[in-house]
């Protein structure tokens, strides 16, 4: 791996002193930070480096999204705004109306827009909807984690069992079979997806675990006091196991309390959403140290507020999510990091709420330490992993080139992502992809799910409802 000198850029180092330096330079050696400084200090170390002239950008740490779904990607706008029909059709297609071909397709279209908005690394569920997780076999997400491989990103692809009652039914395409399982049988998929993909620092891709929350007094949840136990004391052993972070997706109005007293929070615990909690909740968060995602940009969000400001009065650390990239959002960090402003600030009717920079290190240096790789990642530093990204400043929308910080929380987006860097090597630059022909694996996402809307009998979820048009809502 050739070594690379980012020279004269605006360096967002987001390191403890949070500089930021106008203009600095970037030394990459072996994967890692060699240097970084003012352009004449880290120019003599260069030697024959690669130089990547970065004039007019602005240099960051790779962006972290903590919260998405696998499959998501593909489903975009199902159900024209109707979360039902939307959740419907998630269902139907990751239990019963995938093949390998769409979660491999899905995974190179979910990373390549990742990867052209700036995201070196996320965690994403494996499934979504509600609760749904693909797990009757480990094939396809394995499948999926090769296919991730493809583009390079650093990515964490949660599994874990369903919702009891048990057991749950799937249709493997491919055979016809309808498989039916436990929660022992869906249990055993995933440690067997996780120790063929094992929790490593140097692997880009791996498996880690997820679980359904419960909400005390929950409508709609059939689940007894005694199978909510079994399925978190079987979680929590098959996690202490593996050695890998946990999540789980949609706390609220209860459930971070009740996740303590089953039992159900891990050394690292990323709890998503987090919406309407309870007194008991954030203090459960503040004594386990649960590290809370907020999904700005979510529905749930919607229905909901997550008390990003007061949890982080109480030492709580919050960090961003896209909960992308469906029904109705993208993986676009920068859209979120404004969202996220506008959210709180609305709600307080007070414009100092969550200023540009602590948004900025929920995506980045905050993030990172929520996955316990604060020594690794989230930061431009001496020995950390070399997860880089360029971001044009010499657009309309970004001038003048100034308070870059600002810039880039309020301002910026997803198309100005210039170049990407993970562990040292270049997966696109000039906004050209390296690793995969991006317009082939465009093709074949499109054709892989004009197949599944057909195989599966959706094609009204395409077309607006009545609510549509010239009406103030749906």
């Amino acid at each position: 791996m050739s070594a690379l000198f980012i020279d004269n850029g605006i360096v967002v180092t987001m390191d403890e002193d949070r500089r930021v330096l106008e203009p600095g330079a970037v030394l990459v050696r072996d994967g890692r930070v060699a240097a970084v400084g003012e352009r004449e200090e880290v120019a003599r170390l260069a030697g024959d480096a690669q130089v990547i002239d970065a004039k007019n950008m602005a240099v960051i740490p790779g962006l972290i999204d903590s919260h998405g779904h696998a499959g998501h990607a593909m489903v975009k706008s199902l159900g024209a705004g109707d979360p039902q029909t939307w959740v419907d059709a998630c269902l139907r297609i990751y239990a019963h109306g995938s093949d390998a071909a769409f979660w491999k397709a899905e995974a190179r279209l979910a990373a390549l827009e990742r990867l052209k908005a700036g995201v070196t690394t996320s965690v994403s569920l494996f499934g979504g909807g509600t609760d749904l997780i693909r797990n009757d076999s480990p094939e396809y997400v394995l499948g999926y984690c090769d296919a991730l491989d493809e583009v390079g990103l650093r990515s964490y692809v949660a599994m874990g069992p369903n919702r009891p009652p048990f057991p749950h039914t799937f249709t493997h395409l491919e055979s016809g079979e309808h498989r039916s399982l436990g929660l022992t049988e869906q249990l055993n998929t995933v440690r067997d997806a996780a120790r063929a993909r094992p929790a490593s620092g140097d692997a880009r891709v791996q498996v880690c675990m997820v679980s359904p929350v419960f909400r005390p007094g929950e409508p709609g949840d059939t689940s007894s006091e005694a199978e909510r136990n079994e399925l978190i004391n079987a979680v929590m052993s098959l996690r202490d196991e593996l050695g890998v972070i946990y999540t789980q997706d949609g706390h609220r109005e209860g459930s971070i309390a009740l996740s303590r007293e089953l039992g159900g929070i891990a050394p690292i615990s990323l709890f998503s959403h987090s919406v309407d909690l309870t007194e008991e909740d954030m203090a459960s968060a503040v004594e386990r140290g649960v590290v809370i995602v907020h999904n700005p940009s979510a529905i749930m969000s919607i229905r909901g507020r997550c008390p990003v400001p007061e949890l982080l009065d109480m030492g709580v650390n919050v960090v961003l999510g896209s909960d992308g990239a469906a029904p109705d959002r993208g993986y676009d960090m920068f859209r979120h990091m404004a969202q996220c402003m506008h959210y709180h600030r609305r709600h307080f009717r007070d414009a100092s709420i969550l200023p540009a920079g602590k948004v900025f290190e929920m995506a980045t240096i905050d993030a990172a330490r929520g996955l316990g790789r604060a020594n690794e990642l989230g930061s431009i530093e001496v020995g950390k992993r070399a997860d880089i990204v360029l971001v044009d400043l010499f657009k309309p929308h970004l001038m003048p080139i100034n308070m870059p910080v600002m810039r880039l929380a309020h301002f910026a987006n997803a198309a100005d992502v210039d170049t990407v860097i993970v562990d040292g090597e270049i997966l696109m630059q000039g906004r050209k992809v390296t690793r995969l022909d991006e317009r082939a694996a465009l093709e074949d996402a499109q054709e892989q799910m004009e197949r599944t809307i057909e195989r599966n009998n959706l094609g009204a979820t395409l077309q607006p409802s009545g609510g549509f048009w010239g009406v103030s809502r749906a």
